[in-house]
């Protein structure tokens, strides 16, 4: 009478030779697909060894280290990647279910009669167990590309964390800036109150004309206008960083008053360690690998599947005598079931699962391309705006030097008011460009340590 069962039993031990692909064949193939890689970076970096971790550390600014510690845990955005590793994780555990028998126990209590007696009780247990043979891996694979998908939600969520400090950073340079920018402006138009001032003595005197006032105080009130648009800018630079960290944007956040300094380029490694350090990279290895395991599902589901079914009880008007061997039967089958005809359903899902594997090796391949580009633009960058800043510094120097000649040559009657003003304008413009750069200088060395995978801590 066991004789279904035990061929059951044998059928299933076939199910280990089932082929499920491995996630480092997966990722063999995703590489394979990528254009040959050099061994070293095409813009070289000044300094080479291993990426380091840590660069937030290496700006030396409490300040900003508290903030994007604030921002790591009220970051609603991370919250919901946090969220989203959770519920993949839980997907793998409902995938994953599928492997072990499925055991339950039922009880009941039943009482009949007729109308003539007062009837009598009938008490029943049953446990029945249910297992499906995954002969042919489809459970597995499953199971495979669900546990691949967490890994890639927690790849995601490694990377958010980087960005996320990254941006905390880059929205805290820029509040910095905004102050900075606005700072200049105010200083100008001091300068230009005062100019507006020595003018209308001049006026009074007959030493300048009415042109003259009209140029100061067209100037005087352009730069007024400049300041409530630098004051505008500096709020929205602050409100963009609460929201970063979790708070209501109110703009009454307070920051430094200075840039911190620009620390010396990182080590750029080799191009190769940024498919193992950049999780973003990971995270799409992982995909591939999973769309791996979702064609093996998808083949798999075109066979027959195989279902071991069992159960033991018994029922008995004795409550007591519901566990006596005298009353207990057993049962077990085996059923198999092999599809046929489904209007073309499984071949559809397995043409489905080939696009979505080629889609994700795709994606894969972009993503590296995308990271390589990061890596060799941002070295790039930094290198420009460093040539950058020394140049502007030195327009900023001599603009000023300009200005107080102009002023002198004013004051001695050798130039107009207009030559003055015009170069007041390009001192603000040179000061201007100076905070600019210096901030774009910060952004694109943060830049660089999140595309070369280096981590904040």
């Amino acid at each position: 009478m066991m004789k279904p069962f035990l061929i059951g039993l044998s059928v299933a031990a076939l199910s280990a030779c089932a082929n499920i692909t491995a996630p480092e064949d997966a990722a063999q193939t995703a590489r394979a697909s990528l254009p040959d890689a050099p061994s070293a970076w095409a813009m070289a970096s000044e300094r080479v060894g291993p990426v380091e971790a840590g660069w937030l550390a290496k700006l030396d600014d409490p300040v900003l280290t508290a903030l994007v510690d604030e921002a790591l845990v009220n970051n609603r955005n991370l919250q919901a990647a946090a969220a989203n590793v959770q519920r993949s994780w839980a997907l793998a555990g409902q995938a994953g279910a599928a492997l072990s028998p499925s055991v339950s126990l039922s009880s009941g209590t039943t009482r009949s009669g007729n109308i003539e007696d007062a009837g009598a009780d009938s008490y029943s247990l049953t446990g029945q167990a249910s297992w499906e043979v995954d002969l042919w891996g489809r459970i597995r694979a499953g199971n495979q590309a669900a546990v691949l998908s967490a890994e890639a939600a927690e790849a995601d969520y490694v990377y958010s964390q980087y960005s996320l400090a990254a941006a905390v950073a880059r929205a805290y340079f820029l509040a910095i800036e905004a102050d900075r920018q606005a700072e200049t402006v105010q200083n100008t138009l001091n300068a230009l109150n005062e100019t507006d001032r020595i003018v209308g003595v001049q006026f009074e005197f007959g030493l300048a004309t009415s042109q003259d006032v009209a140029l100061s105080r067209s100037d005087l009130a352009r730069t007024k206008a400049s300041l409530i648009a630098a004051r505008g800018s500096q709020r929205d630079a602050l409100r963009a960083l609460e929201v970063l960290l979790g708070r209501y944007p109110a703009a009454d956040l307070e920051v430094r008053r200075d840039l911190p300094a620009v620390p010396a380029l990182p080590p750029s490694g080799v191009p190769s360690e940024v498919l193992e350090r950049r999780p973003d990279v990971i995270a799409a290895e992982r995909r591939v690998a999973a769309a791996f395991n979702s064609l093996d599902q998808a083949k798999a589901a075109r066979m027959p599947s195989i279902s071991l079914t069992g159960s033991l009880g018994g029922s008995s008007g004795d409550l007591t005598n519901l566990v006596n061997p005298t009353n207990i039967a057993w049962q077990a089958a085996t059923s198999l079931v092999a599809p046929l005809i489904d209007g073309g359903l499984r071949e559809s899902q397995v043409e489905q699962a080939s696009a979505e594997q080629t889609q994700a090796i795709a994606s894969y391949a972009d993503t590296v391309l995308t990271a390589f580009q990061e890596v060799e633009g941002s070295l790039d960058q930094n290198v420009v705006l460093q040539e950058r800043s020394v140049q502007l510094e030195q327009s900023a120097e001599q603009a000023n030097n300009a200005l107080r000649i102009a002023n002198l040559r004013y004051e001695e009657g050798e130039t107009d008011l207009l030559d003055v003003l015009t170069i007041q304008q390009r001192v603000l413009s040179s000061e201007g460009d100076v905070v600019s750069v210096e901030r774009a200088r910060l952004d694109e060395w943060v830049a660089l340590n999140l595309a070369l995978g280096g981590s904040w801590e």
